[in-house]
């Protein structure tokens, strides 16, 4: 039976940069790097009979891209996305800085 921590550690090895960001398009003269943000989570074990078990997960949404044209860079987001993205991390801070409003007061 293969080591699990090993098998997870190879398969993990293409995730990040790779993940986040996609190859360069040319279209028309204009480069485009399509960008994405992503999540990615593994968990493995195993009990004292050698039995185990492993397993993993990801997330991938698209927030826009890195437009070239001429000497120009620009960074052109995906609005829905980017929402969809970003509405939740704004809910999770209002949350903190309510509860931190509230312990400061006391």
């Amino acid at each position: 039976m293969p080591n699990i921590a090993l098998e997870l550690g190879r398969l993990s090895a293409n995730i990040g940069v790779n993940s986040a960001y996609g190859e360069q398009q040319d279209v028309d003269g204009v480069r485009i790097v399509p960008v994405a943000a992503t999540w990615t989570g593994f968990g493995g074990g195993s009990d004292e009979s050698g039995n185990g078990g492993g397993g993993g997960g990801g997330f991938s949404a698209p927030i826009g891209a890195y437009v070239r044209r001429g000497d120009t860079l620009t960074f052109e987001p995906n609005i829905v996305s980017l929402l969809a993205v970003g509405i939740p991390f704004i809910w999770v801070t209002g949350r903190v800085l309510a509860r931190i409003i509230r312990v400061l007061k006391k």
